[in-house]
């Protein structure tokens, strides 16, 4: 039925979880029984459908996220958020597009779950502390408590300069065609000096197991990669609300995701696990 408030909502309902849990693929399985349990609802004692299906998503993905947590810690390697295509809608809502970027889906990861949500649906979302408290489970005044912590928790560790859309584009492209020559020069020249790489294979693909420092540790590691290819080919996309690039190394995709402040790259995210790369091909229904 086109009327039923989950087939309504759902893109709303996908966004949340995945914010949450920074996997498509977790994100479905949790909108699956969330399916499942609103099938069993008396439709006619829920008084606010959206509300009420946030909370029963929220609650959901909590638990699935504290599964996720334990898994995550026997992670080969770094654990990067799964990229998906996005379509222009997505960059257009500023606030959105940060909330669901590559670099803040990483900071999320640091907080512990309750905090998580909490910062998903207060700061992206702005339900009242009220809802919030139902959802997680804590009484208003600790939901206001678990806020600023992990409002502050974000705030020092997100990037602090706003980039226009046009400049992040121009970085982008500038990267992607040095990476497509492999010149070490021009690699260098768009980055800054203290830029951080961060390659996720999840044991599957090669990737570094910890973070590259320094444009003069990742410059020459991504000309090499360009030498030792048979065929490097990269293309720009829109992931997760932001100009990125696809990249095809000897028909492996790997998605690259940039961070990008005063006309530099910072942050050089590679996600090279096949498991995350399914979604590439596809449009991601993301919204507020």
């Amino acid at each position: 039925m086109t009327d039923d408030p989950f087939v309504a909502h759902r893109g709303l309902l996908f966004t949340v979880v995945y914010e949450m849990l920074g996997s498509a693929a977790d994100a479905e399985d949790v909108l699956q029984e969330s399916w499942l349990r609103w099938a069993d609802v008396d439709r006619a004692q829920v008084r606010d459908p959206r509300a009420y299906l946030v909370r029963l998503v929220t609650r959901q993905a909590l638990n699935r996220l504290r599964t996720l947590s334990r898994s995550r810690e026997d992670y080969v390697g770094e654990w990067l958020p799964e990229p998906l295509l996005t379509s222009p809608d997505v960059a257009e809502d500023v606030e959105l597009a940060d909330s669901v970027s590559i670099a803040m889906l990483t900071v999320l990861e640091t907080l512990a779950p309750t905090e998580r949500a909490v910062f998903v649906l207060r700061e992206v979302f702005e339900m009242p502390y009220g809802e919030i408290a139902g959802a997680v489970g804590k009484s208003p005044a600790a939901v206001r408590q678990i806020a600023r912590r992990a409002r502050d928790h974000v705030a020092a560790r997100r990037p602090r300069v706003q980039v226009s859309r046009s400049e992040q584009q121009a970085v982008v492209d500038r990267f992607l065609a040095a990476l497509r020559t492999g010149h070490l020069q021009e690699l260098m020249e768009v980055m800054a000096p203290d830029v951080v790489m961060i390659t996720d294979g999840g044991g599957l693909v090669t990737a570094a197991l910890a973070p590259l420092h320094g444009a003069d540790t990742v410059a020459p590691v991504l000309a090499r990669a360009h030498h030792v290819a048979t065929t490097l080919d990269t293309r720009p996309i829109q992931l997760n609300g932001a100009p990125a690039g696809r990249i095809t190394f000897d028909g492996e995709p790997a998605a690259v995701s940039l961070t990008i402040e005063h006309g530099h790259v910072t942050r050089i995210y590679v996600v090279r696990n096949p498991r995350k790369l399914t979604h590439l091909d596809e449009l991601a229904e993301l919204t507020r």
